[in-house]
């Protein structure tokens, strides 16, 4: 007697643990469609039971649905308008090499402006005060050029830019200024550099008083502390 309950106990969970008790998963590759993971469960006696789809996250590609747009406008930049910057693109830079990082700065907001072919002014500051004073003014307080101002709006400096580029934000919010022609060149007058030597001074800031036994100088009132004017042609 106690060997039959014994045998008939054994007999029962054997069947009650049929629907639990499974083989391990055996995984079958999808041929139509390679980012999904098919999974095949069978019993102890191998009868699958059902299948699985697994979305492998690696090589599985987002759905149109699943990417947005992100959109960015002038509007969400800091107003802060230069002088006659209202319409145009104003680049603060610096010609001086003395600090490595910040002339390569320069150059690179420099050269991504230049391939947009648009039409900006460049303002160094090393060339001429008034323009180092405009942009401390502008952000209150010392700021080390390249700085970057689109139709009143700050953009920011060189890390600034070239992530809006890299993002390819930069070409939207360029948008509306002035396309250069193919044909244009750099002027005759200062070659771009918007300054030339000062004729009244010929660079000195000195002018020299006449009839005087003593050689006697004023200052020179036509030129910047750099004894440069403005380029009569092309500013």
């Amino acid at each position: 007697m106690k060997k039959l309950k014994f045998a008939s106990t054994i007999n029962s969970l054997k069947q009650s643990g049929q629907a639990f008790h499974k083989s391990p998963s055996i995984k079958f590759p999808n041929q139509k469609n390679p980012s999904l993971d098919i999974y095949r469960e069978e019993d102890e006696e191998g009868t699958p039971l059902k299948f699985h789809e697994i979305p492998d996250k690696e090589n599985s590609k987002p759905t149109s649905e699943s990417i947005e747009t992100e959109s960015i406008s002038l509007s969400d930049f800091e107003e802060k308008c230069p002088p006659g910057g209202e319409d145009s693109v104003i680049f603060y830079t610096t010609s001086l090499r003395g600090i490595r990082k910040t002339f390569e700065d320069c150059n690179t907001i420099r050269f991504l402006l230049e391939s947009f072919r648009i039409s900006f002014q460049e303002r160094d500051v090393s060339l001429h005060m008034e323009f180092r004073d405009e942009l401390w003014r502008l952000l209150r307080g010392r700021a080390i050029p390249p700085k970057l101002f689109i139709k009143g709006r700050f953009i920011g400096g060189a890390d600034e830019v070239v992530t809006l580029h890299e993002q390819g934000k930069l070409k939207t919010i360029l948008e509306g200024i002035e396309v250069l022609s193919l044909n244009s060149a750099a002027c005759n007058g200062c070659g771009n550099i918007r300054f030339v030597v000062c004729l009244n001074c010929n660079g000195s800031c000195k002018v020299f008083k006449d009839g005087d036994s003593e050689e006697i100088f004023i200052r020179c009132s036509e030129c910047n502390e750099n004894g440069l004017v403005k380029c009569p042609i092309c500013c």
